[in-house]
């Protein structure tokens, strides 16, 4: 689907969203009892850099500040943080971090926050904005990564035809919507062919009050042990030791 057949499909009521040549994502949408989501998010596959980081969490600061509790949805289509000598001298990765932390304000503040990946999502842009939401959901076709199987490759020092293989059976090697859903970063993947609105109604209804990932990758086998580990460590801190 493309973005103005996801924004049509999502808010069939009307949307505020311009079209923008920097390709940031931000405006309002309209909802079927009248009230508005906020929306912000990256299109067309375009990186994100420091110059579309400081817009998107300037807007969540403002959602926040206006404390009307609106949820906020968050598009997702990017290739990944923008490979910039400049951006990265500059400090990149703070605003990479300053995003994922407003929307985690956000998030504590009342604002139910979604993230829909529709496209690619790589990287620390994937970290940022996907994955710094209560919840991700994808589309069919979305592809999303922390990190690919070439890079993976010169980081962990495997040979490639290694991590491949182990991509294979082990999704936690292996990016894409299928892996990002066994290990439980996808909590849900919507139907296109029919209406996106009340699929994120739904999704919104049935958000959980605490983050479920780990959760959710043990009971699809694609975390098997993450969950228990963490019941383990939150256990022995609160010094209610797990047998």
């Amino acid at each position: 689907m493309t973005l103005a057949e996801i924004l049509h499909s999502l808010f069939p009521a009307g949307h505020d969203i311009p079209a923008r040549t920097d390709h940031l994502i931000i405006g309002t949408g309209k909802r079927a009892d009248g009230s508005v989501v906020e929306v912000i998010g990256i299109a067309d596959g375009a990186p994100l850099g420091i110059a579309g980081l400081v817009p998107l969490a300037a807007r969540v600061l403002e959602i926040v500040a206006a404390g009307n509790k609106a949820p906020i949805l968050v598009l997702v289509d990017t290739q990944g943080q923008l490979m910039s000598r400049h951006d990265e001298m500059l400090g990149l990765n703070e605003y990479l971090s300053h995003l994922a932390k407003c929307l985690h304000l956000a998030s504590l503040s009342g604002h139910r926050t979604v993230a829909l990946n529709y496209g690619q999502a790589a990287a620390g842009a994937f970290l940022a904005t996907a994955g710094a939401t209560d919840v991700l959901v994808g589309l069919p076709g979305a592809e999303p990564a922390v990190m690919d199987l070439p890079s993976m490759a010169r980081v962990t020092k495997l040979p490639e035809e290694k991590l491949t293989e182990l991509s294979k059976t082990t999704p936690v090697f292996a990016p894409g919507l299928a892996s990002m859903s066994a290990v439980g970063a996808v909590a849900q993947i919507w139907d296109p062919s029919s209406p996106l609105g009340p699929q994120f109604e739904a999704t919104l209804a049935g958000l959980p009050a605490q983050d479920t990932r780990d959760v959710l990758g043990a009971e699809r086998g694609g975390r098997p042990v993450a969950a228990g580990i963490a019941r383990r460590v939150a256990d022995q801190a609160s010094g209610d030791h797990y047998a």
